[in-house]
């Protein structure tokens, strides 16, 4: 037997009615909502992704490249002399850019 669902509901939908009345009798009048202060405060700290950080002042510490690092001439990166790949008149390239 196929079953309408889009059908208007009939007698048995008005039971619903009465069981709210009845769940909202039990409800106390007054209710007050509680905020955690430690909560908001966390809350504030974090940034959303896409939040305006032009006000935000980042410091780096930047280091000179050791004796055991090299800069690949092709990708500008400073890598380990263990991931030297080709030197070619000086210049010394990396395993990733002459892979």
């Amino acid at each position: 037997m196929a079953t309408d669902y889009d059908a208007p509901r009939t007698a048995a939908g008005d039971e619903g009615d009465t069981q709210v009345d009845e769940f909202k009798r039990h409800l106390p009048v007054l209710q007050t909502a509680l905020i955690d202060e430690d909560e908001l405060a966390a809350a504030d700290s974090f940034d959303l992704p896409g939040a305006d950080l032009s006000s935000e002042e980042i410091s780096v510490e930047i280091l000179a490249a050791q004796a055991d690092e090299f800069t690949c001439a092709s990708c500008f990166l400073v890598r380990h002399r263990s991931q030297i790949a080709l030197d070619r008149g000086g210049q010394l390239y990396c395993m990733d850019c002459e892979g």
